[in-house]
């Protein structure tokens, strides 16, 4: 069975930082391409960044989190890391973890999202 589990989330002030982190289970988690997607209230859930690892580690970052995220991973834990820095109020959502094959575009596991509050 396939369980994705975030941790990390909190209040934090305009300018902080937090450290998401995603410890999956029940697939081959080398095999998978990870990614962090957010939803803020009234909003549509929207990609943050994703991680693919095929002997070298690949990732990517939508505009609006580029320079201030990093994601990465750890193979041998099964887990996925979001660094957050230079936090704005508009960085304020749930995020979730997910897990999808690296051949496909379709995530098919999703964690139950952990929340981010920026505000001070």
């Amino acid at each position: 069975q396939v369980h994705l589990v975030e941790s990390g989330g909190g209040l934090v002030q305009p300018g902080g930082s937090l450290r998401l982190s995603c410890a999956a289970s029940g697939f081959t988690f080398s095999s998978w391409t990870m990614g962090w997607f957010r939803q803020a209230p009234g909003k549509e859930r929207e990609f943050v960044a994703a991680v693919t690892w095929s002997g070298v580690i690949s990732p990517y970052y939508a505009d609006s989190v580029k320079g201030r995220f990093t994601i990465s991973r750890d193979n041998a834990k099964s887990t996925v890391y979001l660094q957050m820095n230079s936090l704005k109020p508009e960085d304020t959502a749930v995020y979730y973890c997910a897990a999808r094959p690296r051949t496909t575009s379709k995530y098919d596991y999703w964690g139950q999202g952990t929340q981010v509050t920026v505000s001070s």
